[in-house]
């Protein structure tokens, strides 16, 4: 039986706001690694009736059917949150070489307590759900990290690569490595099963053995298969069998992803909160933005008068690419 790990993005796109990277670990069976059928008691899709059981899926589909509500409620049961700082909330699993990034722009406020919707109560009865069912004895999430990457770091890695797609890359090379070590933090729980890595592709590429391969260097990577269907390889050399897949739409084939895709969402969107709460204080009537191409020129437009007054360059602001 295998930890699948699957690792998404939310907000690569916009010009405005943080990208955010997630990957969650869930130990999962030989004959079901997507976990739709190992959790079917305790975890329900978008398609499904609501039924007590906790929603996972596609992010972009929790969230246009039932806004941040919806994403609090499964992410935050999952995860065992209770009200707390946000900032403290990252710390548990943030990325620890991007968290000073973060605090440094000017709208991230740490002291913000989640959750922002959702009831504690229904918190607490959610991770009742969640650890309730005895089919998650062996298949319970274990671990988690997240790397949250504002503007002005987004800018240097692109600008010193020469393409928005060594963001994507510096975060897998951040965040795979950090999963070696799953079940073997304190209680060991399966210390030595495989590590199947599943990734969301990132837009239409193909070939990521260059990426793999430096997020593992004790390793050597070989190449199974590349192509617009999947691109999948496994790392040999290490001290237990590594599998890694991009798959086109991971996030509506494997609970992992799905979750990964969650939390990648929910963290973006308490930013975007933060962020449009900050300029509306400076813009008097300023409608909030989502931070996408169609609608980001108007709200940076409206913005740059504050931004001189606050002394901020574009590039801490808008993406350059």
């Amino acid at each position: 039986m295998p930890w699948v790990v699957g690792i998404d993005e939310a907000g690569y796109g916009p010009n405005l706001g943080p990208l955010v990277q997630a990957a969650v670990a869930l130990y999962l069976p030989d004959d079901d690694p997507a976990g739709w059928d190992a959790l079917k008691a305790t975890v329900r899709r978008s398609h499904e009736p609501a039924d007590g059981r906790l929603l996972i899926d596609d992010s972009k589909k929790v969230y246009t059917g039932g806004g941040l509500a919806a994403l609090e409620r499964s992410v935050l049961s999952i995860f065992g949150i209770l009200p707390q700082p946000i900032g403290e909330f990252l710390t548990s699993f943030g990325h620890p070489e991007v968290l000073p990034d973060l605090h440094r722009e000017t709208w991230f406020d740490a002291t913000e307590v989640i959750p922002h919707q959702v009831e504690p109560a229904e918190l607490t009865a959610g991770l009742g759900t969640w650890l309730g069912d005895r089919t998650l004895t062996h298949y319970e999430w274990y671990s988690a990290r997240a790397c949250i990457v504002p503007t002005s770091r987004f800018n240097r890695i692109a600008e010193a690569a020469g393409s928005k797609g060594a963001v994507l890359a510096h975060g897998l090379v951040d965040l795979m490595p950090h999963q070696l070590h799953v079940g073997r933090v304190g209680a060991p729980w399966f210390p030595d099963a495989p590590i199947a890595f599943i990734c969301d592709k990132h837009g239409g590429r193909n070939f990521y053995a260059a990426i793999v391969q430096q997020a593992f260097p004790d390793g050597w990577v070989v190449i199974e298969k590349e192509g617009a269907a999947e691109s999948r390889y496994r790392v040999e050399g290490l001290d237990r069998a590594v599998s890694v897949s991009f798959r086109p739409r991971a996030d509506g084939d494997s609970v992992a992803v799905a979750l990964a895709s969650m939390l990648a969402k929910y963290l973006r969107e308490v930013c975007m909160l933060q962020f449009n709460r900050f300029w509306a204080t400076h813009v008097p009537g300023l409608a909030p933005t989502a931070g996408y191409p169609n609608d980001a020129k108007r709200f940076y437009d409206a913005i740059r008068p504050a931004m001189d007054r606050l002394g901020l360059a574009p590039d801490q602001v808008w993406r350059k690419r």
